[in-house]
């Protein structure tokens, strides 16, 4: 799962990294967090994040039995201080992720595919296609996804596309269709750290090319008095349709000798 490198405090918890912390750690940072000079201007701020990630219930009764009553549904107790005449007891927990539609772009990166294969199981029996498409493209964002179906009694053949992909490290949730079985393998992707942007130029850089820019300009001017012809900025020669390209990206990746195995066991087969 993915690790923020960066200490949790109040001030740099986010609706992703909130995932990465559990209900002690709420009230560690709440408390620490007072000591803030802005903490009451970000006191919202801060309750709209945490309850991104968490279930957060003021105990308006202090009362043993009432607190049994939450910790038996999985919260914990603790204070949380609003400001310096109100010190309140709040019940907290994080929010569970047992159904598909639990699954956001947050929080992906923060379940193993072993979770995930658990929250697939729980929530269909119609295979990958019979999820929505924006589930999907959540999945994608952080899982590297495969899928075959084949006869149950060559899914597991020595050499197959099963035993490699369990090899690679991937899990795998069999659904089973009659005589079929389809496969889902699930693996997380290796985070890539996006690169800063860099100037392509120095502040010397840019007034060269801010002169080179003005020549340039004082040419153009010339040649359309030369040419008898008045220069149109608006006039653009190129058509922008043709330089819009739309994107793909592979959902699958497909060994082609995975393919040939495959095509090959179906063939044997007598339907």
């Amino acid at each position: 799962m993915k690790q923020d490198h960066k200490v949790l405090t109040l001030k740099t918890l986010n609706k992703s990294n909130i995932w990465d912390a559990q209900e002690n750690d709420i009230f560690r940072l709440w408390e620490s967090g007072e000591k803030e000079a802005d903490f009451k201007d970000n006191l919202q701020h801060y309750m709209d994040i945490i309850k991104s990630g968490f279930e957060l219930e003021e105990i308006k009764i202090d009362n043993p039995k009432v607190f049994e009553k939450y910790e038996e549904r999985g919260f914990k107790i603790g204070q949380i201080k609003l400001d310096d005449k109100h010190i309140q007891k709040w019940a907290v927990k994080k929010r569970p992720i047992n159904r598909v539609t639990d699954l956001t772009y947050e929080n992906i990166r923060h379940i193993s595919a072993a979770k995930l294969m658990e929250v697939l199981e729980r929530n269909f029996g119609g295979g990958w296609e019979s999820l929505s498409q924006s589930i999907q493209d959540i999945i994608l964002s952080g899982f590297d996804i495969s899928t075959t179906t084949l006869p149950a009694n060559r899914l597991h053949k020595p050499g197959g596309m099963y035993e490699k992909k369990v090899n690679d490290g991937f899990e795998v949730l069999e659904i089973p269709k009659g005589s079929w079985v389809e496969a889902i393998f699930a693996k997380l992707k290796p985070e890539v750290e996006k690169p800063r942007y860099k100037s392509e130029f120095d502040e010397d850089d840019k007034k060269m090319r801010d002169f080179d820019e003005d020549e340039d300009d004082e040419e153009l001017d010339d040649v359309n008095e030369d040419c008898g012809e008045d220069y149109d900025e608006d006039d653009d020669s190129y058509d922008e349709d043709k330089l819009t390209e739309e994107s793909y990206r592979t959902t699958f990746d497909t060994d082609p000798e995975d393919l040939n195995m495959e095509a090959e066991d179906v063939a044997e087969e007598e339907y």
